[in-house]
């Protein structure tokens, strides 16, 4: 098994939103929808409108931070979001009641109701997908132009992600919330 995580080489993101689309096509999710599966966030440029300074400007790709003590997880009712055994989160949704407590206690901002199916839903490091057609990455990572994401096997000290993390520094998001997320931004 493995234990499966993300790193984001955020400064090199340049808001294509090649990632959001990647990620939307591959999982069915309707274009546009908002911070739905994954998202780029941004911080405002300095400068007023014409002038504005671009190289102040941060992008931040974001997502489901897949925590190993998922506040999600620990509130829903029927069990439908869970641990696969690569410890990605994951939701049944013929188990989802639809009563959103995951989507009140994620710091992340990363459920959604989707209405397809009507459950709360959230990337799923595409586990039903990608891997398990046996590919090793992630749509969102594969079609990156400037290569922010790197994903790979926490556990395997010889995966990619292991050495980013070993040889860069890196944060993780609120992680004062003991989280213990597996998504990892490169400084």
């Amino acid at each position: 098994m493995a234990r499966y995580g993300m790193a984001l080489d955020y400064k090199n993101c340049i808001n294509c939103r090649a990632c959001e689309v990647a990620c939307k096509e591959e999982n069915g999710v309707e274009l546009g929808a908002e911070k739905h599966r994954i998202w780029v966030g941004s911080n405002n440029p300095d400068g007023e409108w014409p002038n504005l300074s671009l190289s102040s400007a941060v992008f931040l790709p974001s997502q489901c931070q897949h925590c190993e003590e998922a506040p999600c997880q620990e509130v829903c009712p029927t069990n439908a979001t869970y641990y696969n055994d690569d410890g990605i989160v994951l939701v049944d949704s013929d188990k989802c009641i639809l009563c959103t407590y995951c989507m009140n206690a994620c710091p992340y901002d990363a459920r959604y109701v989707d209405e397809r199916t009507m459950t709360v839903d959230k990337c799923t490091f595409c586990s039903d997908t990608r891997l398990a057609r046996g590919e090793t990455t992630t749509a969102c990572q594969a079609t990156c132009p400037t290569k922010v994401r790197t994903f790979g096997d926490l556990d395997d000290p010889n995966s990619e992600i292991s050495q980013l993390l070993e040889n860069r520094e890196h944060f993780s998001l609120k992680a004062h919330l003991g989280t213990k997320p597996k998504l990892f931004y490169l400084r």
